[in-house]
């Protein structure tokens, strides 16, 4: 697995593993743990050693699995986890909260369950607009001083927001979404996060799943599935939006690839700061995420890749929470 480094001298795999559905929102998730240890220990087998996780995820239960799966193996994995979606400051409610104190109390519980004194980056889930970024982003340097995390990222954040968090703190990376299906990131976030020479993690890179081709009916899928309530994959939306599988599909079968690796290979060649973090529960398509990297697509095949169709329906029911 190639290597690449992320803003401030982080490195990581060129492919991360995402591990929310390990333990929340997905169908399956949370109903095997020690399937999806054992898939994050091929993951290192394999060369990927930037694992994402939150402490929503579950909530809690995701850095859990992960602190007790790298139980031992903690030297080398670069382990990033997420604040900002709990209020440990309101009885640990549901809810945005980036004030100073939210900060520390966040910081200190995902320490605990990930089993490790530092975090190698820490971001903030969703900006708060009710606290100036200025004061959570000076909370988090000072974890920084204190060795507890050694890099900050922001996800989904705005790009006015961006310039003020990266004025307090050098920001070492950006996540949001982006795919052959959420391209909103080309117009403002891309070209920003290169100025600033902050690294870009996107989060999604096979659409929920929906690039891989498997998703074809929302009744596929459990019904706590957070996607049946995701707008593109709603009724004629999800009909709309299958044109794009079958056109991502149609470059697969060219280079003897599957249409995640297509997707995947495509997302690696928009460049060299760029880490995506394709997640799943399973061995095997953890493997054929991998097998990715070594994809190269031609000049010709990214052009027809850049023409699929855009995609009918917002990335969220409610759009509110991103781009703050």
């Amino acid at each position: 697995m190639k290597t690449i480094t992320l803003g401030a001298g982080l490195g990581v795999s060129r492919l991360g593993l995402g591990c929310m559905g390990m333990s929340a929102f997905y169908t399956g998730s949370g109903m095997d743990d020690a399937g999806a240890t054992t898939t994050l220990h091929r993951a290192l087998d394999l060369g990927v050693t930037f694992f994402d996780t939150a402490e929503m995820y579950g909530p809690y239960a995701n850095e859990e699995l992960l602190g007790r799966a790298f139980r031992g193996r903690r030297d080398g994995i670069v382990i990033a986890t997420k604040f900002g979606t709990i209020r440990h400051t309101a009885d640990d409610a549901r809810g945005l909260d980036g004030s100073p104190e939210n900060v520390r109390l966040s910081v200190e519980g995902s320490l605990r369950r990930l089993e490790t004194d530092y975090i190698d980056l820490y971001y903030q889930h969703r900006m708060d607009p009710s606290v100036p970024v200025e004061d959570t982003m000076g909370a988090l340097a000072d974890l920084v001083q204190e060795g507890k995390i050694r890099h900050i990222g922001l996800s989904e954040a705005a790009p006015d927001t961006i310039r003020r968090a990266n004025a307090v703190h050098r920001v070492t990376a950006l996540q949001t979404e982006y795919s052959l299906w959420s391209r909103d990131p080309e117009r403002e976030i891309l070209p920003l996060v290169r100025e600033l020479g902050i690294g870009f993690v996107p989060y999604s890179p096979l659409g929920r799943g929906f690039l891989t081709g498997t998703i074809r009916s929302v009744d596929q899928l459990d019904a706590e599935d957070f996607r049946r309530n995701n707008p593109r994959f709603a009724g004629e939306n999800l009909q709309a939006n299958i044109r794009i599988v079958e056109q991502v599909d149609e470059v697969a079968r060219q280079v003897d690839a599957t249409p995640g690796q297509v997707a995947l290979a495509w997302l690696l060649a928009q460049g060299d700061d760029i880490a995506p973090i394709p997640g799943t529960k399973q061995v095997r398509y953890l493997e054929e995420n991998v097998a990715a990297d070594a994809l190269s697509l031609t000049a010709e095949h990214l052009a027809a890749l850049d023409g699929v169709a855009v995609p009918v329906g917002d990335r969220y029911e409610d759009m509110s929470g991103v781009d703050r």
